[in-house]
């Protein structure tokens, strides 16, 4: 899936908003936040999964056609008893895109996929299980990017990481690579648990930021606009995109030279994606 037809594709922040709480939807998608993500999952509890997927679907004919491109719904995860039915609804509301919690192999995206041919997927690594099956669920069907669950992968290899999440570089890297070798959009990383340490928000974005994410969750309004700074390239670096895709549109589908050196299609990518995210769109 090319991540440039989507705005998805290349959103710095996704905010998670609790699908029981329709009275910050709108809120959430005022909040300048590039993605918005209505959580079915961790937000919700148990008796309350029917009465939050009533709330999406009483609140979706109210978004406008741009607010539904920017909307994805978090299901519960595959295996539950509300997973079922968190499909069910994405079907009847055709969302753009689903995030799906503890994925964990090639069979459950490409199952969603099936479902739901026209909508992008976002499968979330929370598990060992689902980080020993990187390859396979970053090549499975409509996969638009990964997402990492960095508390729960925690927790799940029983880790004690420091503040810095020091202990978790080396699935952050497998993360990051195994989108480039799928050839997906770069992957969005997981949250900062603190709403008010700006320091500590900003220092986690930017560290994404150079291992090689493309964005960030985040858990609060307050966090969104310390996640989109940080992720916005540089002036120096709007120029350079730029330079290359003009290089590029002028060699016509040649060989395309900036400075003197020969320019991939790696390197254009990169370029487009860069524009992409200061909203100058190629």
């Amino acid at each position: 899936m090319n991540p440039l037809e989507t705005p998805l594709g290349f959103s710095t922040n996704f905010l998670f908003v609790p699908g029981t709480r329709p009275e910050r939807f709108t809120k959430a998608l005022e909040s300048g936040a590039s993605g918005v993500v209505l959580d079915l999952e961790d937000a919700v509890a148990e008796e309350d999964k029917d009465a939050a997927r009533d709330a999406i679907r009483t609140a979706w004919p109210n978004f406008s056609d741009e607010q539904k491109k920017r909307l994805v719904i978090r299901t519960n995860a595959p295996g539950t008893k509300f997973y079922s039915k968190d499909l069910i609804l994405a079907q009847e509301l055709k969302v753009s895109c689903l995030l799906i919690p503890k994925s964990e192999s090639l069979d459950q995206i490409n199952g969603a996929a099936m479902i739901l041919p026209n909508t992008a997927i976002i499968p979330m690594i929370e598990s060992a299980v689902g980080l020993d099956c990187l390859r396979e669920i970053a090549n499975a069907n409509q996969v638009l990017r990964l997402a990492l669950g960095n508390l729960d992968l925690q927790a799940d290899l029983g880790m004690v990481c420091d503040v810095q999440e020091t202990e978790l570089q080396a699935a952050r890297y497998q993360i990051v690579l195994a989108s480039r070798v799928a050839q997906i959009a770069p992957p969005i990383d997981g949250v900062t648990p603190s709403t008010d340490d700006f320091p500590r928000i900003t220092q986690d974005a930017e560290r994404a930021k150079r291992m090689g994410f493309g964005g960030k969750l985040c858990i609060h309004p307050k966090q969104v606009a310390a996640v989109q700074a940080a992720f916005m390239p540089t002036a120096e670096e709007l120029s350079w995109a730029q330079r290359v895709v003009e290089a590029d549109q002028a060699s016509s589908g040649g060989v395309a030279k900036l400075d003197g050196r020969m320019i991939d299609r790696p390197v254009v990518l990169l370029a487009k994606r860069t524009l992409a995210v200061a909203g100058k769109h190629q």
